[in-house]
């Protein structure tokens, strides 16, 4: 969500410095193109950020033949990985 919030933002941004050319005396369009351009890279970048932090998690799923009765048993395990993980 927040990096295509980042690129919407640029790209507004972009449309009001590059393709806009009117005057307006109580705001200037370019500034506020230029900080919206500002900002939608820093969303961006805080996107990339939290997207790289994220939690990710590993499913392994084994079948073996148990030896005594001949039946095939499958065994699951799931590790998780991230800053808190032990």
């Amino acid at each position: 969500m927040s990096i295509g919030s980042g690129i919407a933002l640029f790209v507004i941004g972009a449309i009001l410095v590059f393709a806009i050319n009117v005057d307006v005396a109580w705001v200037d369009l370019d500034m506020v193109g230029y900080i919206l351009m500002g900002a939608g890279v820093v969303i961006f970048l805080l996107g990339i950020v939290l997207l790289a932090r994220r939690r990710r998690t590993e499913s392994v799923s084994r079948t073996v033949v148990d030896p005594a009765t001949g039946a095939p048993t499958t065994r699951r395990s799931v590790s998780s990985t991230g800053d808190d993980a032990v």
